[in-house]
């Protein structure tokens, strides 16, 4: 068993191949095979069918292995594979005692002795039960963690899943951590400086995202990511939306056969969540429901605020306020997931998410205290409270169809609705602060709804190539139903008429879209990746209770795409990047309900918004050696009719807030980013990026600029302590923000966290403890202009101590048969600051495997062992060494220090593999090692700084090639017209 099962692991990580159909056996070979002693005789009409079940479920076991094996020998002499249902049968075997041996990736072997005469020419085996076991999955050794940043060809990855400081957190938290995004104390995240990105949940767009990214960070709870893309250079395959780039937050899934529950639950001092996971899958179809919410209380803070207008009659006009904020909240987001493999070439998949979030803020005694000419003109007290409730769904249903290996159709649908009510209540006090004279309530009840369909074509172009295209239909319906409400005391409340007080604002979008795009890679190790997209938008707004007229022209947006990237000798890899972008205003910039819980900073948005376009620029380069590795880039973004927030003082001193496409944004920048190891025990990595930004207004009434430079910085560090135990610090500090009229603060964040897994790694308990040496975090905001003055400080009580806990229960067995998701991404909108992943035809580079090609280490429905020649896939692989079961990833094996000698990691395809190679002279031995077990090599050579050696993978041998330079391994394989890369790092 444990043969078949790694075996089957280095199939897949290595080759990559997929068969149209399972063959039927011959045995024409072996007519005249010595069978226990006697000679067989030559009877070629023989014939051994039979069907591989599971012995619990009575499902069939597609592409299960059939040997048939000579008892007295313990040889193979011939064999075949099981069809998409189990089935399978063997032709013209020859007269003879054989055992027929049976095997699949999670199961227990088993073996049947039959004999073959001239009076049973035609064996039926009948229905052939195999019981499923979790043994393999528990037979490696762990020493290393998967690196927590991952540098690819077109994107920044972070593993949010390896660090344990996430939990209990929300998706911006985990933002935070991840190489050029920013996320500030609201949740508004920005990309190098820019918040117009797109962020998407499982490479699809979600409504949540539409009013206001913050919001929806805070409704995913940060157990449930498992990763997070940074894709700066969007090929022309993304929606043209996005001026910065796109994120993509990955959810974690769950692809193992059988059924299993996750429970995760945590308590601090500010928050508390809970979470349960549970999967099933069984033979084509696999099921998923689960659920993560979390808590949010004890969040108290304070609040200032200064802001000084002039006036031609009367002087200064200076308001003051202060006062005391509390914030509570609860979210959460609840998943059924369903998908199916039709069969080898067809394949379906179905999703219904909803989030929601309960939020209320408060600003208790709100004290505001105007003076002119000096002297106090009028002293106001309220309390004041926001409610932010929000509710979404998002039901996806795709389909794919595969021609052939990276030759695919798919059809992608999704219907997504946001529901949020966005309310506010003041009460306002009598001149004796006691009693209350008035109250003011806004209610916002909207909704934003959008139906999309998608077709795509992927088509590779000989060995290299690869072209792409497709279309896109976006149909968006926004709708904003606001009223505003005035009381006397504590009378009843009545309706206050006025276009931006009380109406109901409707506002249309239809997108219509179509791509191009084509990938070649040279065998020097060039990639380019070329494409262009168009978009045409129509939009039609009106407000009911209105005769003023909103008009919107259409208009159309060509935006092309270039990657260019060269992977050099010693595997370090440079890239080169331009594209087009457009950003359209969501709802948060259109709405034209005033919002004002805080009567001297009222905002209201802009229904005449134009879209914005941006041009960028990158070059990046990666280097490794040793331990380490590094990423450099530079940037240049430029933005014409930048949305930009401006601040407009009006009567009274007040200032109100809208938006506006001021004109021209540019940005100037890099970043750097670096990663260590230290014996599998110590991961360091860090960064910072920092840019240059200029803004100017172009507008003659409210001419403004600005410029000055930007930085992040962010560090982590991990250290395995062993016997399960674990500990990782993590701080961040964000510097101020430029705007138009002014400057946002900086802040700091930190972290320690320790873990202990137990019950072999099932269970884990943690303690967490954030920002415990500063009780607050105090961000100082200041806007100046010709005409006002405003500064105003947040206060809030961060410090938090927390307890997790987490355990796993059910049965796991092996990578079920899966195929890659595929599903709507609508890259548009821009946000308050939302894999996709561009992939490559051909060689993967930086790890990027071609779309529609099994992921190394994937179990992919549908792919069969790769054959020579014509042969038959019958096991002949040695046994495999044993290892012993433990909390690590990798198995290890001790070798001499040398040239050649020592271990090597890297990665092939999506997978991270390990290399420990022995070379004595010319001959080279070892293993080849997955995260799921390790399989030796054959037939190794040195010659030089040149290696070659075999993988044999049931009688099938798959030839490796390997060049050194320094301390760094290239490793390339051909085989039946493919080809993997893979750079690996010497490590011992």
């Amino acid at each position: 068993m444990k043969n078949t099962y790694l075996s089957s692991i280095v199939l897949a990580c290595l080759c990559q191949v997929a068969v149209a159909q399972a063959p039927s056996g011959s045995g024409s070979l072996y007519a005249t095979t010595q069978v226990t002693g006697a000679t067989a005789q030559m009877n070629v009409a023989a014939r051994i069918s039979g069907t591989v079940i599971d012995a619990a479920t009575r499902q069939p076991v597609p592409y299960a292995t059939i040997a048939l094996v000579n008892p007295a020998t313990s040889k193979p002499v011939d064999g075949t594979m099981a069809d998409d249902q189990g089935r399978f049968m063997l032709e013209k075997v020859a007269n003879g005692a054989y055992r027929v041996a049976i095997s699949f990736i999670g199961y227990e072997a088993k073996t049947l002795d039959i004999e073959v005469t001239d009076r049973n020419a035609s064996i039926d085996l009948g229905k052939i039960g195999i019981s499923s076991t979790a043994k393999a999955l528990q037979e490696v050794v762990v020493e290393g963690q998967r690196a927590m940043i991952e540098e690819k060809v077109d994107r920044t990855v972070y593993n949010a899943e390896n660090d344990e400081s996430n939990r209990g957190g929300d998706a911006a938290d985990v933002l935070r951590k991840v190489p050029m995004l920013s996320v500030d104390l609201d949740g508004n995240v920005s990309m190098r400086g820019s918040q117009n990105i797109r962020v998407l949940i499982n490479n699809r767009p979600s409504t949540i995202t539409a009013g206001s990214v913050a919001d929806a960070l805070k409704q995913i709870p940060a157990d449930m990511i498992r990763s997070v893309e940074v894709i700066t250079s969007p090929s022309a395959k993304y929606d043209a939306e996005g001026s910065a780039g796109i994120i993509n937050i990955v959810t974690k899934k769950n692809t193992l056969q059988g059924g299993t529950l996750n429970i995760d639950t945590g308590i601090g001092l500010r928050g508390s969540n809970l979470g349960l996971n549970g999967s099933y899958r069984i033979g084509k179809m696999g099921f998923s429901l689960g659920g993560f919410g979390r808590a949010g209380y004890n969040m108290p803070g304070s609040f200032e605020n200064t802001q000084t207008t002039a006036t031609a009659n009367e002087g200064q006009n200076v308001i003051r306020q202060e006062a005391d904020t509390r914030n509570n909240m609860m979210f959460g987001r609840y998943t059924f997931g369903w998908d199916y493999d039709i069969n080898e070439k067809n394949y379906i998949n179905a999703s219904v998410q909803y989030g929601l979030r309960n939020g209320h803020n408060f600003q208790d005694g709100l004290l505001t205290q105007r003076y002119q000419a000096g002297s106090l003109f009028s002293r106001s007290l309220r309390d004041v409270e926001v409610m932010d409730n929000s509710g979404t769904v998002d039901v996806n249903l795709n389909y794919t169809h595969t021609f052939r290996p990276q030759q695919e159709f798919s059809i992608l649908t999704q219907f997504s609705r946001n529901n949020r009510t966005n309310n506010f209540l003041n009460e306002i006090f009598n001149s004796d602060e006691n009693s209350l004279e008035s109250r003011l309530k806004n209610i916002n009840e909207s909704f934003n709804q959008e139906s999309t369909i998608q077709l795509d074509y992927t088509n590779p172009i000989g060995k290299n190539q690869m072209v792409e295209f497709g279309g896109k239909q976006i149909m968006r319906q926004v709708i904003s139903d606001y009223e505003t409400y005035a009381a006397d005391g504590t009378g009843p409340f009545t309706l206050v008429e006025g276009t931006n007080l009380s109406n109901v604002f409707n506002y249309n979008q239809n997108i219509s879209a179509g791509y191009f795009s084509y990938t070649l890679t040279t065998a020097n190790n060039y990639s380019v990746k070329a494409g262009t997209r168009y978009e045409y938008t129509t939009i039609n707004a009106d407000f009911e209770n209105s005769e003023n007229e909103v008009s919107i022209p259409s208009y159309g947006v060509l935006v092309p795409s270039v990657n260019l990237s060269k992977r050099l000798k010693d595997g370090n890899t440079i890239k080169l990047a331009y594209n087009r972008r457009i950003q359209r205003p969501s709802l948060q910039f259109l709405n034209p309900n005033v919002q004002n819980p805080n009567q001297v900073l009222p905002t209201v948005g802009n229904p005449e918004l134009d879209p914005e376009y941006t041009n960028n620029y990158e070059l990046s380069y990666s280097t490794y050696f040793k331990t380490t590795s590094l990423n450099f880039s530079a940037f240049v973004r430029n933005t014409n009719n930048s949305i930009q927030a401006v601040r407009v003082p009006v009567e009274d001193g007040v200032l109100v807030t809208s938006y506006f496409n001021i004109g021209q944004e540019e940005a100037y920048g890099g970043s750097v980013f670096g990663s260590i190891n230290l014996n599998n025990k110590l991961t360091l990595n860090g960064g910072t990026d920092i840019y240059y930004a200029v803004l100017s207004n172009n507008d003659p009434n409210q001419s403004a600029s600005n410029s000055g430079f930007v930085y992040n910085i962010r560090a982590m560090g991990n250290y395995n302590l062993g016997q399960g135990w674990g500990i990782q610090g993590f701080g961040f500090y964000r510097g101020r923000q430029v705007q138009l009229q002014g400057v946002q603060g900086g802040f700091g964040i930190y972290s320690l966290n320790l873990k202990k897994e137990f019950n072999e790694r099932r269970g884990s308990i943690g303690f967490g403890a954030e920002n415990f040496l500063s009780p607050t975090i105090k961000v100082r905001n200041e806007l100046n202009s010709p005409s006002f003055s405003q500064t105003s400080t947040n206060v809030m009580h961060n410090m938090n101590f927390k307890v997790n806990f987490s355990y796993r229960i059910g049965k796991l067995t092996s990578d079920a048969p899966r195929r890659k998701k595929k599903s709507v991404s609508n890259d548009d909108l821009k946000g308050g600051g939302e894999g996709g992943g561009v992939q490559d035809a051909g060689a993967t580079q930086g790890g990027g495997a071609p779309q529609g090609a099994m992921p190394v280490g994937s179990g992919a429905q549908g792919a069969r062992p790769a054959q020579l020649g014509g042969q038959r896939p019958v096991q002949t692989t040695a046994p495999a060494p044993e290892t012993k079961a433990a909390g690590t990833d990798s198995t290890s094996v001790t070798a001499e220090q040398g040239s050649l000698t020592g271990r090597w990691q890297g990665k092939m395809g999506e997978r991270d593999l390990t290399l420990d190679l022995v070379a004595d002279g010319t001959d080279l031995t070892g293993f080849v090692q997955t995260p799921m077990g390790q399989l030796p090599i054959s037939e190794g050579i040195v010659t030089g700084d040149e290696i070659t050696f075999t993988v044999l993978f049931e009688g099938n041998a798959v030839p490796l090639k390997g060049t050194k330079a320094g301390d760094t391994l290239k490793i390339t394989s051909h085989y039946q017209g493919r080809v993997m890369e893979g750079t690996f790092i010497k490590v011992q």
